[in-house]
């Protein structure tokens, strides 16, 4: 398998310990993480070879973050350094109907400042056949989509496949802003990724009858938001996690995939969630990685959302979950029982 490249923003990742709310912490847990880095990780997680691109300060805090991807067998030689800092985010795991928080603290960062000069893309796509990127990234400034999109233009004259996630942030940018940046870098891509809301904020493509905030999700609705999606870009894939939310802690969790020959949604899994942080990241990750065993649409759908289950249950932003573990769980094996 070719290697798949994934570019984006890598941060510190600072929690309260347990439960905590931010006012009552004494002490923070530190970590790694970040869209595009978190399917980076887990792709190399179950197997494949997966190489991250960014921009990292180059003193200690960088270093340390170049070792966390290093350490879990991410090719990190397309790694530049130089910048100020190292873009750093807060989260508040929620509980019952207590909902999640995140604050960020990433301006001003490295990969924020970057220029289009710090990356020859056609060095970077040297053995590859994918490229992966969120809409995370250029969310992070004008100087930041232009590097996407070279890096797209790069890749589409390469011969690689490109995926993105469109991961729409409200606190990085405006909905508007969103729809006028990201519709210029979709005719780019080939699969789609989207949640329930993405679709929504940055397309004005809404499923109907379907409210996110109840945990109502019709997927009639949603066959048709991924029609609307293909037919307005052309993508050859469209895939959407559906993330039913009973609280916090409680979620049924599953995914559809549509393609010009049909539309297949995936089992649904009950969550009680450990971490949901990276979910939907360690949904792309499965997804990239089936498609690119050639398994067919409905097989990498059911991959895509029994390896996000996974990770559910597993604490930061990094999916640490195998092939094995994943097969285990699409042929029944959900029970919890330990393994002897």
């Amino acid at each position: 398998m070719n290697r798949i490249v994934c570019f984006g923003e890598l941060m510190l990742r600072l929690m309260p310990p347990g439960y905590q709310r931010f006012v009552q912490a004494e002490s923070f847990e530190a970590s790694f993480g970040g869209g595009e880095a978190n399917v980076a990780v887990a792709l190399a997680e179950l197997g494949a070879p997966a190489s991250f691109v960014t921009k990292l300060p180059a003193n200690p805090l960088g270093q340390s973050a170049l070792n966390a991807l290093r350490r879990y067998g991410v090719d990190v030689t397309g790694i530049v350094r130089g910048g100020e800092r190292l873009g750093i985010y807060f989260v508040e795991k929620g509980a019952s109907q207590r909902a999640s928080v995140v604050v960020y603290d990433r301006k001003g960062s490295s990969i924020a400042t970057a220029a289009r000069a710090d990356f020859d893309w056609n060095a970077l796509f040297e053995g590859a056949a994918w490229f992966h990127f969120t809409g995370i990234t250029p969310a992070l400034g004008d100087g930041v989509a232009g590097i996407v999109q070279d890096a797209c233009r790069t890749a589409k004259a390469k011969g690689l496949t490109v995926s993105c996630d469109l991961n729409y942030r409200k606190n990085l940018w405006s909905s508007e802003k969103a729809g006028a940046v990201m519709a210029e870098l979709m005719p780019f891509v080939d699969v789609c990724i989207a949640n329930e809301e993405d679709a929504e904020k940055v397309f004005g493509i809404a499923a109907p009858s379907t409210r996110v905030d109840r945990g109502e999700l019709d997927r009639e609705g949603y066959e048709s938001v991924a029609r609307q999606l293909a037919e307005r870009f052309g993508f050859g894939t469209v895939a959407i996690t559906l993330r039913e939310s009973l609280s916090a802690s409680d979620n049924i969790w599953s995914g559809m995939v549509r393609t010009a020959d049909g539309c297949w949604f995936s089992p649904r899994y009950p969550l009680h969630i450990v971490d949901r942080v990276g979910g939907g990241d360690a949904f792309a990750a499965g997804l990239i990685f089936a498609l690119r065993k050639g398994e067919s649409p409905e097989s990498a759908v059911g991959f895509a959302a029994a390896a996000s289950c996974l990770k559910h249950a597993i604490e930061g932003d990094f999916s640490h979950v195998g092939e094995k573990e994943v097969r285990a769980l699409m042929e029944g094996g959900g029970s919890g029982r330990v393994q002897r």
